[in-house]
Protein backbone atom coordinates (compact mmCIF):
# COMPACT_ATOMS: atom_id res chain seq x y z
CA UNK A 1 0.00 0.00 0.00
CA UNK A 2 0.99 3.76 -0.66
CA UNK A 3 1.52 6.26 1.13
CA UNK A 4 -2.04 7.86 0.50
CA UNK A 5 -3.65 4.82 1.26
CA UNK A 6 -2.76 5.01 5.15
CA UNK A 7 -3.18 9.10 5.20
CA UNK A 8 -6.47 9.48 6.60
CA UNK A 9 -6.78 6.86 9.46
CA UNK A 10 -3.36 7.76 10.30
CA UNK A 11 -3.63 12.00 10.46
CA UNK A 12 -5.37 12.45 13.63
CA UNK A 13 -3.30 9.24 15.80
CA UNK A 14 -0.60 11.25 14.33
CA UNK A 15 -1.45 14.91 15.22
CA UNK A 16 -2.64 13.29 18.98
CA UNK A 17 1.33 11.47 19.15
CA UNK A 18 2.63 14.56 18.27
CA UNK A 19 1.27 16.63 20.80
CA UNK A 20 1.45 13.95 23.66
CA UNK A 21 5.52 14.32 22.54
CA UNK A 22 5.49 17.84 23.13
CA UNK A 23 4.02 17.50 26.45
CA UNK A 24 6.85 15.48 27.32
CA UNK A 25 9.09 18.27 27.03
CA UNK A 26 6.80 20.99 28.03
CA UNK A 27 5.82 18.95 31.29
CA UNK A 28 9.90 17.82 31.96
CA UNK A 29 9.64 14.83 31.48
CA UNK A 30 12.27 14.46 29.03
CA UNK A 31 15.07 16.97 27.85
CA UNK A 32 15.55 17.94 24.33
CA UNK A 33 15.03 14.53 21.45
CA UNK A 34 14.92 12.33 24.60
CA UNK A 35 12.12 9.95 25.18
CA UNK A 36 9.13 8.71 22.55
CA UNK A 37 5.61 8.25 22.06
CA UNK A 38 3.96 5.82 19.42
CA UNK A 39 0.47 4.91 18.76
CA UNK A 40 -0.87 1.45 17.05
CA UNK A 41 -3.53 2.10 14.13
CA UNK A 42 -4.07 -1.11 13.01
CA UNK A 43 -0.99 -2.96 12.08
CA UNK A 44 1.03 0.19 11.86
CA UNK A 45 2.92 1.73 14.35
CA UNK A 46 3.17 5.59 14.33
CA UNK A 47 6.14 6.62 16.10
CA UNK A 48 8.07 9.84 16.78
CA UNK A 49 11.34 9.90 14.83
CA UNK A 50 14.89 10.05 16.26
CA UNK A 51 16.28 13.49 16.70
CA UNK A 52 14.08 15.44 16.03
CA UNK A 53 12.49 18.30 18.22
CA UNK A 54 8.98 17.42 18.70
CA UNK A 55 7.75 21.23 17.82
CA UNK A 56 8.89 21.03 14.29
CA UNK A 57 6.97 17.56 13.82
CA UNK A 58 3.72 18.56 11.22
CA UNK A 59 1.30 16.20 9.02
CA UNK A 60 3.98 15.72 6.71
CA UNK A 61 6.75 14.27 8.88
CA UNK A 62 4.53 11.37 9.29
CA UNK A 63 6.33 8.12 10.75
CA UNK A 64 4.93 5.11 10.33
CA UNK A 65 6.28 0.76 10.41
CA UNK A 66 4.65 -2.10 10.17
CA UNK A 67 5.01 -4.57 13.21
CA UNK A 68 7.95 -5.78 11.87
CA UNK A 69 9.60 -2.43 11.82
CA UNK A 70 10.04 -1.99 8.31
CA UNK A 71 9.20 1.53 7.49
CA UNK A 72 5.54 1.78 5.79
CA UNK A 73 5.21 6.10 5.90
CA UNK A 74 7.86 8.88 6.03
CA UNK A 75 11.14 9.53 5.19
CA UNK A 76 12.43 10.86 8.97
CA UNK A 77 13.71 7.71 10.47
CA UNK A 78 12.16 6.25 13.85
CA UNK A 79 13.20 6.08 16.66
CA UNK A 80 16.05 4.72 17.72
CA UNK A 81 13.89 3.06 21.01
CA UNK A 82 11.57 1.11 18.51
CA UNK A 83 12.09 -2.48 19.55
CA UNK A 84 10.93 -1.35 23.04
CA UNK A 85 7.87 -0.17 20.84
CA UNK A 86 7.56 -3.18 18.52
CA UNK A 87 7.80 -5.14 21.51
CA UNK A 88 4.83 -4.08 23.74
CA UNK A 89 2.82 -4.12 20.68
CA UNK A 90 3.66 -7.94 19.86
CA UNK A 91 3.23 -8.79 23.57
CA UNK A 92 0.55 -6.83 24.51
CA UNK A 93 -2.79 -5.51 23.98
CA UNK A 94 -1.82 -1.96 24.68
CA UNK A 95 -2.44 0.59 21.39
CA UNK A 96 0.39 3.53 23.02
CA UNK A 97 3.53 3.19 24.23
CA UNK A 98 5.40 6.76 26.34
CA UNK A 99 9.29 6.48 27.17
CA UNK A 100 10.50 9.31 28.47
CA UNK A 101 13.85 10.11 31.15
CA UNK A 102 11.94 11.74 34.03
CA UNK A 103 14.07 12.50 36.39
CA UNK A 104 12.22 11.19 39.94
CA UNK A 105 11.60 7.82 38.19
CA UNK A 106 15.24 7.66 36.74
CA UNK A 107 16.51 8.25 40.06
CA UNK A 108 14.52 5.71 41.60
CA UNK A 109 15.81 3.48 38.60
CA UNK A 110 19.33 3.70 40.32
CA UNK A 111 18.48 3.09 43.55
CA UNK A 112 15.81 -0.21 43.89
CA UNK A 113 14.90 -3.12 41.68
CA UNK A 114 11.24 -2.52 42.58
CA UNK A 115 9.53 0.94 43.57
CA UNK A 116 8.46 0.50 46.85
CA UNK A 117 4.62 1.17 47.20
CA UNK A 118 4.10 4.34 49.12
CA UNK A 119 0.90 5.04 47.45
CA UNK A 120 -2.62 3.31 46.57
CA UNK A 121 -1.89 4.63 43.14
CA UNK A 122 0.57 1.97 42.43
CA UNK A 123 -2.59 -0.26 41.57
CA UNK A 124 -3.08 1.70 38.39
CA UNK A 125 0.19 0.45 36.97
CA UNK A 126 -0.75 -2.96 37.90
CA UNK A 127 1.25 -3.48 41.29
CA UNK A 128 4.05 -2.30 42.57
CA UNK A 129 6.46 -1.17 40.04
CA UNK A 130 9.79 -2.73 38.55
CA UNK A 131 12.84 -1.98 37.38
CA UNK A 132 14.41 -3.26 34.29
CA UNK A 133 17.73 -4.21 34.36
CA UNK A 134 19.92 -1.82 32.40
CA UNK A 135 20.88 -2.23 28.50
CA UNK A 136 22.26 -0.04 25.69
CA UNK A 137 19.63 1.89 24.49
CA UNK A 138 17.56 0.89 21.34
CA UNK A 139 19.00 -3.31 21.53
CA UNK A 140 16.57 -5.74 21.46
CA UNK A 141 18.61 -6.94 25.15
CA UNK A 142 16.34 -3.69 26.53
CA UNK A 143 13.11 -4.36 25.12
CA UNK A 144 13.48 -8.24 26.64
CA UNK A 145 14.54 -6.73 29.92
CA UNK A 146 11.56 -4.49 29.45
CA UNK A 147 8.97 -6.91 28.61
CA UNK A 148 9.95 -8.86 31.65
CA UNK A 149 9.46 -5.85 34.32
CA UNK A 150 5.96 -5.39 32.39
CA UNK A 151 4.77 -8.97 33.23
CA UNK A 152 0.99 -7.89 34.62
CA UNK A 153 1.73 -4.44 34.62
CA UNK A 154 0.90 -0.98 32.46
CA UNK A 155 4.56 0.56 33.21
CA UNK A 156 7.86 0.32 34.75
CA UNK A 157 11.24 1.80 35.20
CA UNK A 158 14.28 0.94 33.18
CA UNK A 159 17.30 1.01 35.01
CA UNK A 160 19.92 4.07 34.59
CA UNK A 161 17.42 5.17 31.50
CA UNK A 162 13.75 5.88 32.47
CA UNK A 163 10.13 5.04 32.13
CA UNK A 164 7.71 2.61 29.87
CA UNK A 165 4.11 3.12 29.88
CA UNK A 166 1.36 1.36 28.23
CA UNK A 167 -2.34 1.61 27.59
CA UNK A 168 -5.14 0.76 25.64
CA UNK A 169 -5.30 5.20 24.30
CA UNK A 170 -2.40 7.85 24.16
CA UNK A 171 -3.89 9.69 26.89
CA UNK A 172 -4.12 6.78 29.31
CA UNK A 173 -0.36 5.87 28.51
CA UNK A 174 0.57 9.37 29.18
CA UNK A 175 -0.97 9.74 32.58
CA UNK A 176 0.22 6.14 34.07
CA UNK A 177 3.99 7.88 33.05
CA UNK A 178 2.73 10.92 35.02
CA UNK A 179 1.41 9.12 37.77
CA UNK A 180 4.77 7.20 37.80
CA UNK A 181 7.04 10.15 38.07
CA UNK A 182 4.44 11.44 40.78
CA UNK A 183 5.44 8.05 42.98
CA UNK A 184 8.72 8.18 42.34
CA UNK A 185 9.25 11.74 43.16
CA UNK A 186 7.03 10.90 46.52
CA UNK A 187 8.75 8.02 47.60
CA UNK A 188 12.38 9.78 47.25
CA UNK A 189 11.11 12.82 48.99
CA UNK A 190 9.85 10.43 52.11
CA UNK A 191 13.06 7.84 51.64
CA UNK A 192 15.36 10.89 52.19
CA UNK A 193 13.70 12.25 55.65
CA UNK A 194 16.84 10.85 58.47
CA UNK A 195 15.81 8.46 60.74
CA UNK A 196 12.30 7.49 59.05
CA UNK A 197 11.39 5.14 56.87
CA UNK A 198 8.41 5.38 54.96
CA UNK A 199 5.26 3.23 55.34
CA UNK A 200 4.44 0.85 52.40
CA UNK A 201 1.27 -0.73 51.27
CA UNK A 202 0.61 -4.32 51.70
CA UNK A 203 -1.12 -6.71 48.66
CA UNK A 204 -3.89 -6.65 50.50
CA UNK A 205 -4.41 -2.72 50.44
CA UNK A 206 -3.29 -2.86 46.41
CA UNK A 207 -5.91 -5.11 45.60
CA UNK A 208 -8.17 -3.36 47.14
CA UNK A 209 -7.53 -0.22 45.84
CA UNK A 210 -7.53 -1.76 42.21
CA UNK A 211 -11.22 -3.07 43.10
CA UNK A 212 -12.03 0.45 43.94
CA UNK A 213 -10.78 2.15 40.95
CA UNK A 214 -12.42 -0.71 38.91
CA UNK A 215 -16.10 1.33 39.69
CA UNK A 216 -13.67 4.93 39.41
CA UNK A 217 -15.07 7.79 38.07
CA UNK A 218 -18.00 8.75 35.50
CA UNK A 219 -20.55 6.27 34.06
Amino acid sequence: MGETDHHEPTAAAWAELTAAACRTAAEGLVVGTSGNVSVRVGDLVLVTPTGVPYDRLGPDDTVAVDLSGRQVIGTLRPTSELPMHLAVYRDTDARAVVHTHAVHATAVSTLVTELPPVHYMTATLGGPVRVAPYALYGTEELAENMLRALQGRTGCLLQNHGTVTCGTTLSQAYDRTAQLEWMCRLWLAASSVPGRTPSLLSDADLERAAEQFRGYGQR
